[in-house]
C-alpha cells in the first residue's frame, strides 16, 4: 500500500499500475498477485486508506472544537488534506463503489464527522443533510479548483470568505426547510 501510495504522489492516479508499483517494491508484477487480485482491487484498498487518511486529518482538526470553530477546522483540515496530498486525493472517488463495503464505510466515516459538526447548529436530521451536501461541494470544489485561481488577490482572503459564507449554514438550512 506504501508503494503504491509513493506512485500516486509522484506520477498521479494514472501513473499508478501494477507494474509501477512492483518497481517501486523491487519485485516482479506476478510477485503483486500474492497480495492484490489484481489494480481494481488495489484501487479498492487505496480508496479506504485515502479515506481514512482525510478523515483523521479532520477528526484531528475538530476535536475540542464545536460550531462555527468546529466548521472552519473541518475546512482547513479538509482543504489541506487535498492541496498536500493533490495525487492522492483525486485518486478517491467521491462517489465510492457501493459495492465495496470497505470503501463505502471509509467514505460514510467522514460523513459522520460532518453530521456531527453540524448538530452543534441545532438543524434537524433533512437539514444536516442539506449543510452536508453544500459543504462538501463548497470543500471539493475549492480543492479542485485551488490550483486554477491564477489572479494576483491572495487565494487564502477567497478560502476565508468560502469559510465565513459556510458559517451561515444554520440560516440557509433553516430557510431552506
Amino acid at each position: 500500500m506504501d508503494a503504491a501510495l509513493r506512485v500516486v504522489d509522484a506520477g498521479g492516479p494514472a501513473a499508478l499500475t501494477l507494474a509501477a508499483v512492483a518497481a517501486e517494491c523491487g519485485v516482479a508484477t506476478p510477485s503483486l498477485y500474492k497480495h492484490v487480485a489484481g489494480l481494481p482491487e488495489l484501487r479498492g484498498l487505496l480508496t479506504v486508506r485515502i479515506y481514512e487518511e482525510l478523515t483523521t486529518a479532520v477528526i484531528d482538526a475538530v476535536i475540542g472544537r464545536s460550531g462555527d470553530d468546529a466548521l472552519e477546522a473541518v475546512m482547513l483540515a479538509y482543504h489541506g488534506y487535498a492541496i498536500g496530498h493533490p495525487h492522492r486525493y483525486s485518486l478517491a472517488p467521491q462517489r465510492p463503489d457501493v459495492t465495496d463495503p470497505a470503501a463505502a464505510a471509509a467514505a460514510s466515516r467522514i460523513l459522520d464527522v460532518l453530521f456531527a459538526v453540524f448538530k452543534a447548529y441545532d438543524l434537524t436530521d433533512e437539514q444536516i443533510v442539506h449543510a452536508t451536501r453544500v459543504l462538501r461541494a463548497a470543500m471539493h470544489g475549492f480543492a479542485v479548483l485551488h490550483g486554477a485561481f491564477q489572479m494576483v488577490e491572495d487565494v487564502r482572503t477567497t478560502q476565508r470568505i468560502l469559510i465565513e459564507t459556510m458559517k451561515s449554514i444554520r440560516v440557509a438550512a433553516k430557510i431552506a426547510s
